[in-house]
């Protein structure tokens, strides 16, 4: 029986190899015909091929085109589209299906523009595979559409499905942004875009030279770091973006990788240069300061390892840096607000929201976000948002050095020249209201310096600045005039008033000090109201007059000017 067997399950396998066969093929028919795909009629405009693509790995780089369409490809929805750093190349594989009543062209964009090398697989009407070679580390002159992106054509006629393979490597993150537009709707997407990009770069353009004009007009170095940081940032995101490479140095593929690292470490560095200035940390916060230092340093590094290392080596370790570096000025930001610089709000509120961006970018660029428009484009609106918060803080900073340039340093109040300028401009207008000037001196405060120190001299004359700011009626003008004089305008229609103020100021010196160095005041005070004077210099003369008498009638008093 056994021996008899063999040969009838021989001939039953015979019979049923065919069967099986068959089977096979239609199974692995049936598995292409469900493999995703996009279909494509008359009211077809544009679509994401996220949803619809299928990708192979290919660890050791070294794969052809013919090994590959024999391997398993896999939905993208399963694995995403966003890789970060991958060593792999990575293949895609997406069918397209023309089910309109006529032949179509449309055209397959991939959005991310930093990609070293990516190539095109697609049959002609013969059904021979063609291939297009390009990406960032090629010349521009690859790119079947000269785009900042890159644009393929794809032609399918009436009834066709058609499959088309692309592969993928490169050196920095790897994002696969695929989708699928009709010349027409394309047109339109780009003439948008254009719109939007000419607004951005318009943008910095504006705040560059608005800057550039205050710069030549005050001479500050912070604005002169804020120039170059705003400058060299805007140029890498020209990179960032593709337009350089498109516009300024398309047959230079090996300098546009670079220039991205060396636009990068210039931000990193004039950035640093900038914050250190504005805060004038290396006073308030050494400490942050020497490591903002640091950061320079490393940064300069980088920016000289850009012209001898590759791409591949630097890119993830200045990704790491502009975190860092970021970080820093924002630490700088917050010890400026804690020393109530006024500036350093708007100037930390600008460097949060950069920071924020460029930690949302770095997650997707480390693949773990998915790469779309929100991922891709909010570093970009981050910084332009950072650099008009920076440029309000630069116009602040100017409102407080110009404060400070009106302001005696040791009691905070106004000091000679902003008196000069209020006194001329209330003695303008004293015909409408009347106004009131009173000249104060300490008296013997010479003996006090002597006997005492110069510091105990610079207490008392903090103290004073207290003092008459309190006492003095809502609204006056309180001024260290010089030295030991201190001058307030009061606007007053009343002579008598004004002498009742003066004598109130007095009487709380004397009591503020009595049991201390019994520090006295003598008070000259003229008024609008009481004489008639041609300027405001005869205005001064006249309570300065009176001030003089005071001290001869034996100080710790109060005298009118008389006529």
């Amino acid at each position: 029986m056994l021996g008899k067997g063999l040969p009838v399950r021989t001939s039953l396998f015979r019979c049923c190899a065919p069967i099986l066969v068959l089977l096979a093929l239609l199974f692995a028919t049936g598995a292409q015909a469900a493999a995703p795909s996009l279909r494509i009629d008359e009211a077809f405009s544009q679509a994401s091929l996220s949803g619809v693509i299928a990708l192979h790995e290919d660890a050791s780089g070294q794969q052809d085109f013919a090994a590959v369409r024999a391997q398993t490809f896999m939905p993208a929805s399963e694995s995403g589209t966003n890789f970060g750093f991958s060593r792999s190349a990575w293949w895609v594989r997406v069918q397209l299906v023309n089910a309109g009543d006529r032949d179509r062209e449309v055209l397959l964009r991939q959005d991310y523009p930093l990609i070293d090398h990516l190539d095109v697989w697609t049959q002609d009407g013969s059904g021979r595979w063609q291939a297009v070679r390009t990406g960032d580390l090629r010349p521009f002159s690859t790119r079947p559409i000269a785009h900042r992106d890159f644009v393929f054509p794809v032609r399918l006629a009436k009834g066709e499905t058609k499959t088309v393979y692309l592969r993928y490597q490169t050196s920095g993150a790897l994002n696969i942004g695929l989708s699928l537009a009709s010349p027409h709707q394309l047109i339109e997407n780009i003439s948008l875009e254009q719109l939007a990009y000419g607004a951005y770069f318009g943008g910095f353009g504006v705040l560059f030279f608005y800057n550039l004009f205050i710069f030549l007009t005050v001479r500050d170095r912070a604005f002169f770091y804020y120039l170059l940081y705003a400058l060299s940032y805007g140029l890498y995101f020209g990179v960032h973006n593709g337009l350089s490479f498109q516009f300024l140095w398309p047959d230079s593929p090996i300098w546009g990788n670079q220039a991205l690292l060396v636009l990068l470490a210039f931000s990193l560095i004039f950035g640093t240069m900038f914050a250190r200035h504005f805060l004038n940390s290396m006073q308030h916060s050494p400490r942050l300061d020497r490591l903002a230092v640091g950061v320079q340093w490393l940064s300069l590094a980088g920016l000289f390892a850009s012209f001898f290392l590759p791409y591949s080596s630097l890119i993830q370790p200045m990704a790491y840096l502009t975190i860092v570096c970021v970080a820093v000025i924002v630490a700088l930001g917050a010890v400026g607000l804690v020393q109530r610089y006024r500036p350093a709000g708007i100037f930390m509120l600008a460097w949060a929201a950069l920071l924020a961006s460029v930690l949302v970018y770095m997650v997707k660029t480390f693949g773990l976000l998915p790469h779309n428009a929100f991922t891709q484009n909010a570093f970009q609106a981050g910084a332009l948002l950072e650099m008009v918060l920076l440029s309000l803080a630069l116009a602040a900073r100017v409102n407080e050095l110009q404060r400070q340039t009106l302001t005696d340093a040791l009691t905070s109040l106004s000091n000679r020249r902003y008196f000069d300028r209020q006194l001329e401009l209330s003695f303008a207008h004293s015909r409408e209201t009347g106004v009131a000037l009173l000249i104060l001196d300490i008296d013997h405060f010479k003996r006090i310096n002597d006997r005492h120190g110069h510091a105990k001299g610079d207490e008392i004359l903090v103290a004073m600045g207290q003092l008459l700011r309190a006492e003095a009626p809502a609204g006056a003008i309180v001024c260290r005039y010089g030295g030991e004089e201190f001058a307030i305008i009061v606007a007053t229609s009343d002579g008598a008033h004004a002498v009742s103020v003066a004598e109130h100021i007095r009487g709380a010196v004397q009591r503020r000090f009595a049991q201390d160095l019994e520090v006295t005041v003598s008070i000259g005070v003229a008024s609008t109201t009481a004489q008639s004077f041609n300027s405001e210099m005869e205005f001064f003369k006249a309570a300065d007059d009176a001030l003089y008498r005071a001290k001869q009638n034996g100080r710790n008093r109060v005298e009118v000017a008389t006529v």
